[in-house]
């Protein structure tokens, strides 16, 4: 009797474990999750900029395409 509660358990434990979050993260009416994920992937926009700006990709070239003479003319 133990180890049959005991199985049902486990197998019950599992099968929770698999089916998900209980409480819905987004609504059920498409209107409302199409702009509940876009308010949620906005901040996610910015992430390549970001990373443009930490390795400084987005700075101007320095090095000039032409000769310069660099001295007092």
């Amino acid at each position: 009797m133990r180890t049959r509660l005991g199985l049902v358990m486990v197998v019950v434990l599992a099968a929770c474990l698999q089916v998900g979050c209980i409480v819905p993260i987004y609504s059920s009416s498409p209107d409302v999750r199409a702009r509940q994920l876009i308010f949620v992937s906005e901040g996610y926009r910015h992430i390549p900029e970001i990373w443009d700006r930490i390795w400084g990709l987005d700075m101007p070239d320095v090095a000039t395409p032409y000769r310069t003479h660099g001295g007092v003319i």
